[in-house]
């Protein structure tokens, strides 16, 4: 009997832990930075400030867009002004929820609000880690930071962490959508630099993942990022952005990037009455040029330094217009998107408080989609290996408390009670020699040696247990992905697209 039951709890323990970090929701109670009545004065301001004040539209497209739902324009100073009948509307007719697919089944994600959803960093010019320093973004870092988000399954899209700073613009669309294609399983992401470029990229990945065109239209399979240009205008690019993705039936994340004191009030409840109002404008863009086309309300909203008028994250400000954002989105109903980061220099403590606090920000505001939340390091200029690791190791302990697994806190454990003795020991009950490999985290850079074998080991600090982790991830066998067939006919169109001079940005 006995022998049996060491048996049935050495086969237990050897089993692999076992937790999908890929289905995430938000187990945490949202909190709120205002009242309901606020609130709703806040989203009527919003509506207040773009039927009286307007904003500015660059692309002529676009203002014939909103002229034609009833909108006045003003063609000599570029100013749109929308009815709140007309965004009501646009609202009315934007989906709640948005299946999104995915190089592999298991890699889809569904965008509605209760879900979680992490992007690493993106959008930084610059690169760097303890190995080669800080510089800007190469070919190389970009592949190398798409394996590392791919082989993360609590990051679920990839964004564009670096620019590849040594592709030409012309066909640097290519190179991404490659690297991401082959590279990763995971949701894409496709640049907003005009129709060319968009309708490119499109026509790519439709091949690559030999979609029809009827399937293409009917489920978004990529996403881009729109940020309006505050105060209150939408340049060409982003303009378009929205109008392309909107025709093709994929997501568009509407992301006003806000900054108190710069180009926003002050205030918190100010900066995000216009970010609501900019977030309205760009929403309604897309449903009057396809009713239903999916779209995320999104916000990025922090303060600035005023004694240096430096960008800052992760400060009380940024935590509380969070939860404003996260009022606003629930009071539209709309999936959304928000964003942790760090104005950090290097990866230290101040790196980790602002992450931290910027991401808890998100988590109680109810976020859908957490950008930023991984990697980002001054202000979104440069994206550290580094960091990648050591904000994965939060994330994942996130995840954890927000997937679980089936026994977690049930377990009432009353026969491993029942079992040891008064001032014994559970170390080698019945109950814990079942469960000691797969009951706990396993850390993935913390280190929870005692001080005698820390020193033993060389008094590795974090960043060095972090560059050894993204180094062993790189230098190990790379899987690709997609077939050999798709690979090479993917290879041999961006070749003869190169050939024919790619397709210039739109600015």
């Amino acid at each position: 009997m006995r022998k049996g039951r060491a048996a049935r709890r050495q086969a237990e323990a050897t089993s692999k832990r076992q937790i999908d970090y890929h289905n995430l929701k938000n187990p945490f109670p949202v909190m709120r930075a205002f009242s309901d009545d606020h609130i709703a004065a806040m989203h009527e301001g919003a509506l207040h400030i773009l039927e009286t004040h307007g904003i500015k539209v660059l692309l002529p497209e676009a203002a014939q867009i909103f002229a034609k739902a009833g909108a006045r324009y003003d063609a000599d100073t570029q100013m749109a002004y929308l009815g709140r009948d007309i965004i009501a509307a646009a609202v009315a007719s934007a989906p709640k929820e948005i299946a999104v697919a995915a190089g592999a089944r298991h890699k889809d994600i569904t965008l509605k609000l209760g879900n979680l959803v992490f992007q690493p960093g993106a959008g930084a010019p610059h690169a760097t880690d303890l190995v080669k320093g800080r510089r800007p973004g190469t070919r190389e870092d970009y592949d190398d930071l798409t394996r590392l988000t791919n082989h993360f399954d609590v990051l679920h899209m990839i964004p564009p962490l670096v620019e590849p700073q040594d592709v030409p613009l012309n066909v640097r669309h290519y190179f991404t959508l490659k690297s991401q294609l082959t590279l990763s399983d995971k949701v894409p992401f496709v640049f907003s630099r005009g129709t060319p470029q968009v309708q490119e990229s499109f026509e790519l990945l439709q091949e690559f993942r030999g979609l029809t065109d009827a399937q293409f239209a009917a489920q978004p399979h990529c996403y881009t990022i729109i940020n309006t240009n505050s105060p209150r205008t939408l340049d060409i690019p982003m303009a378009q952005g929205l109008i392309d993705f909107a025709r093709a039936g994929q997501v568009s994340i509407v992301t006003p990037f806000t900054l108190m004191g710069a180009m926003a009030p002050i205030t918190v409840a100010g900066a995000i009455t216009l970010s609501h109002a900019e977030a309205l404008a760009a929403i309604t863009l897309t449903q009057l040029t396809n009713p239903g086309a999916p779209v995320c309300y999104g916000t990025f909203t922090s303060n600035v330094d005023m004694k240096s008028g430096a960008p800052v994250f992760g400060t009380p400000e940024h935590y509380r217009a969070s939860l404003a954002a996260g009022q606003l989105a629930r009071f539209l109903g709309l999936p959304w998107r928000s964003a942790s980061g760090s104005a950090a220099n290097a990866n230290n403590v101040q790196a980790a408080n602002e992450t931290q606090m910027g991401l808890w920000g998100c988590l109680m505001a109810g976020s859908t989609v957490v950008i930023h939340a991984a990697g980002w390091l001054e202000g979104g200029l440069s994206v550290s290996y580094e960091k990648l690791i050591t904000d994965i190791e939060v994330l994942q302990m996130v995840a954890e408390l927000c997937a679980g697994h089936e026994e977690a806190g049930s377990d009432l454990a009353l026969d491993a009670i029942a079992e040891v003795q008064p001032s014994g020991h559970f170390f080698g009950a019945d109950h814990t020699m079942a469960r000691f490999q797969t009951e706990f985290y396993a850390p993935l850079v913390h280190d929870y040696a005692n001080y005698g074998t820390w020193e033993e080991r060389g008094r590795p600090d974090t960043n060095a247990r972090a560059t050894q982790i993204w180094q062993d991830i790189l230098t190990a066998p790379q899987k690709t992905y997609g077939s050999d067939t798709a690979r090479g006919a993917l290879y041999d169109e961006i070749a003869k697209r190169t050939a024919a001079g790619g397709a210039a940005p739109v600015s």
